[in-house]
């Protein structure tokens, strides 16, 4: 096959990569030998050594042994980014168990729904949402719940403060009591032995995590990634930072580890290569900041909605963000003007990447140094990665510069959908992964998406990306964020309304905004409709939920029928 990118690689990174068939946990326990004393983890002003992770993963794993997990048994971990989300992490790993990432922010309905389709038997929870999960329990697979709480691993006075700040904050205190299917944290950790267990493993395929798409539309369906999948997409990501320094980097931890993205790219890449994981367990522009200003992080692994929010907080000049080297962007397109102005006020380098739950995620991106970055591109495949664009009608390659399907094939692909056989036999092609998303190669081998296959909306006859509606809006000064949707329209099919959310302090009218969008789009992609919003619905990652407004529409045009 032609790779036309390989060569616009830089001497430093490997066309192919030669990955050592270990599992996942074993980086754990190198880490622990090679930096014991270095700190793995700070986490709101205190700080826990490899050495001490390693030992705290091997008692969480050794409790998960007592209480019947065996090789291949799922455990669910429904954390924010805290010291126990990693320590569980590698605990079930140890165990030869499987984990299973769950968004804290899940209603009952959901969190039975993922507990019933992975079969998990032991969730770790926070003590706040020990009711939530507790009314699902009888209803699942599920034998133990296991309590933690932020506090725990907070230093003093902070671990005092914390339990008022939460009562305030979220109105309930939550005592639990440990009975034979409830079990604290707390006591797992003072009692239990850190051993090592011994298991049979099998690089290629056992399962290390089922990770949940986002289930916007349909059902959301678990991704089996194997051990193999995680250790390739972070060896890729090494490779790719090239002039990271093993053993010295600081890495921001604000993207949820619940996501695969803030998962490999900051959790399994840290431990990989013994880096320190400054940990947030949620986005707030003012914590982060001062967090940046204190901590000095060197890699900064984001989405463009926080790097959008940082940017236009009031007292952003007030903060040195200095120390931050390297930004790999995801989950979302980067607009080429807050790239930019990223890059001004760091100082450092911001590129966009590209990938997908199914492959572990990344599989795309810009270069970070010594080349020039295109514009609008999601950059190249990594390496070990192959990619091209299919047609719609044929399914055969296209040539540079045609529009149809990005496929990826490569370590990083998920082994399928969890008992979801036919699904995965629709997404999975002779080890091709179709992504859904439409684009095209130019000669070079950059890559472009214009868009999700499903998003494209189709006006008057005419086909129409959103992205390129946003990229175009997103240079307006006024405006902090925006999303443009497709949206039911009785004479054109379609119509494009936008959804505008203005910076603090901003006036504009929608005279305004469709004269401006008129110098630099075609009429007929010009939006239509434009309605201003607070705040745009938003995955925990950050990644705008343009389904759910478009189904918010649906909605209006049935219950204006039914009047009408």
């Amino acid at each position: 096959m032609n790779k036309p990118w390989l060569n616009e690689y830089p001497i430093e990174i490997p066309r192919e990569l030669d990955l050592v068939e270990k599992p996942l946990q074993s980086y754990l326990t190198e880490a622990a030998s090679l930096y014991g004393n270095k700190a793995a983890i700070h986490f709101m002003g205190k700080e826990m050594t490899f050495q001490e992770l390693y030992e705290s993963a091997l008692k969480f794993a050794n409790y998960l042994r007592g209480l019947g997990i065996e090789k291949g048994d799922r455990v669910a971990i429904m954390l924010p980014n805290t010291p126990q989300s990693v320590i569980a992490y590698y605990g079930v790993l140890y165990s030869g168990g499987v984990v299973v990432q769950t968004n804290p922010l899940y209603t009952e309905r959901e969190i039975e729904y993922q507990m019933k389709d992975s079969g998990a038997k032991v969730i770790l929870t926070l003590d706040i949402l020990y009711p939530r999960v507790s009314k699902v329990m009888k209803n699942t697979n599920l034998e133990h719940i296991i309590v933690t709480a932020i506090k725990e691993y907070l230093p003093f006075p902070k671990n005092l403060i914390y339990p008022f700040i939460q009562k305030k904050q979220y109105g309930i205190v939550v005592k639990v009591e440990p009975t034979d299917s409830n079990h604290l944290f707390t006591h797992i950790m003072s009692t239990s032995k850190p051993e090592q267990i011994e298991s049979e493993f099998n690089f290629d395929n056992d399962i290390a995590l089922l990770q949940y798409t986002g289930g916007t539309t349909g059902f959301p369906k678990g991704v089996m990634l194997t051990h193999k999948n995680l250790v390739a997409n972070a060896s890729m990501c090494d490779v790719w930072l090239y002039k990271c320094k093993k053993g010295e980097e600081k890495i921001l931890g604000i993207l949820p580890f619940f996501h695969v993205y803030g998962m490999t790219a900051v959790m399994i890449l840290a431990v990989m290569q013994g880096y320190k994981m400054i940990l947030l367990p949620k986005f707030d522009p003012e914590t982060t900041l001062k967090t940046i200003q204190k901590q000095k992080p060197t890699l900064f692994p984001g989405a463009p909605t926080i790097y959008i929010g940082l940017l236009n907080h009031p007292d952003l000049k007030k903060y040195d963000l200095s120390s931050i080297d390297s930004c790999l962007s995801g989950s979302a397109p980067l607009p080429v003007e807050v790239q930019q102005e990223f890059e001004k006020v760091t100082g450092g380098k911001l590129v966009e990447g590209y990938g997908l739950t199914e492959s572990s995620p990344v599989t795309h991106s810009n270069f970070l140094w010594d080349k020039e970055r295109i514009k609008g591109s999601i950059g190249v495949p990594w390496p070990s990665t192959e990619a091209a664009v299919f047609s719609l009608e044929t399914g055969e390659p296209l040539p540079a510069n045609e529009i149809g399907e990005i496929v990826v094939k490569g370590p990083q692909i998920m082994k399928g959908y969890w008992n979801r056989p036919e699904e995965t036999d629709q997404t999975l092609k002779d080890g091709w992964l179709l992504t859904g998303d439409l684009g095209y190669m130019d000669e070079k081998g950059y890559f472009y998406v214009v868009d999700r296959k499903k998003d494209m909306i189709i006006a008057g006859g005419f086909n129409i990306y959103p992205r390129e509606i946003e990229e175009v809006l997103y240079e307006h000064p006024s405006i902090q964020e925006v999303v443009a949707a497709g949206v039911p329209d009785p004479y054109r099919g379609e119509t494009v309304k936008a959804y505008v959310v203005l910076k603090e302090g901003a006036t504009l009218s929608e005279e305004d905004l469709n004269e401006f969008a008129r110098k630099y789009l075609a009429a007929y992609k010009v939006p239509r409709i434009y309605e201003f919003r607070n705040e745009l619905p938003k995955t925990a990652v950050g990644k705008i939920l343009r389904r759910a407004l478009v189904e918010e529409e649906r909605k209006k045009v049935e219950e204006e029928e039914k009047l009408g």
